[in-house]
């Protein structure tokens, strides 16, 4: 199995957790949640394992484990918030992605290429399993909020970081 085939593994479980932002909160549903997004958070460590291992890193496949990571991100902040485990501030965990990007459309220097990082990396993982905690269905809310906005300050500190990196670049 290819680092790609695995990444398109976690796409499919993402996209399926996608569909229970329409389905009303229940906790069968939130542990499904909670076990699918933790079986994408394992097989993207597997897929990055695997590029390594194999030799088969690619910049096409950097990008497409990082969006499929971002649209975890993005599901699973909308749960938190539909679920009543998080205000609508942790949609900010999922929507911080897509305005990086969208900067870079009205500011040219934020388009350019960022050196991949542990601390990228460990942010990333740490933002997932913050998101993972927050749907629980056996964690309070009053807990679920304070680790959502914990995960929430570390993946903006790590976006800060890059854009003052491209900053100081242009």
């Amino acid at each position: 199995m290819t680092p790609n085939q695995v990444t398109a593994i976690r796409a499919v479980i993402v996209a399926l957790l996608a569909g229970l932002v329409v389905v009303p909160p229940q906790t069968a549903i939130a542990w499904i949640a909670v076990i699918a997004s933790t079986i994408a958070a394992v097989l993207d460590g597997v897929d990055g394992w695997l590029a390594r291992r194999t030799g088969m890193m690619t910049a096409f496949g950097a990008r497409f484990d990082m969006e499929v990571d971002a649209l975890l991100i993005l599901v699973l902040a909308i749960l938190a918030w539909r679920w009543d485990k998080a205000g609508p501030w942790i949609l900010m965990s999922g929507l911080l992605r897509y305005l990086f990007v969208a900067a870079g459309w009205a500011l040219p220097w934020m388009q350019r290429p960022l050196a991949p990082t542990r601390r990228g990396r460990v942010i990333c993982l740490v933002q997932i399993v913050a998101l993972i905690v927050a749907v629980a269905p056996i964690i309070p809310p009053r807990v679920t909020g304070v680790v959502a906005a914990g995960g929430l300050l570390t993946l903006a500190y790590s976006f800060l970081v890059d854009t003052v990196r491209l900053w100081r670049h242009r």
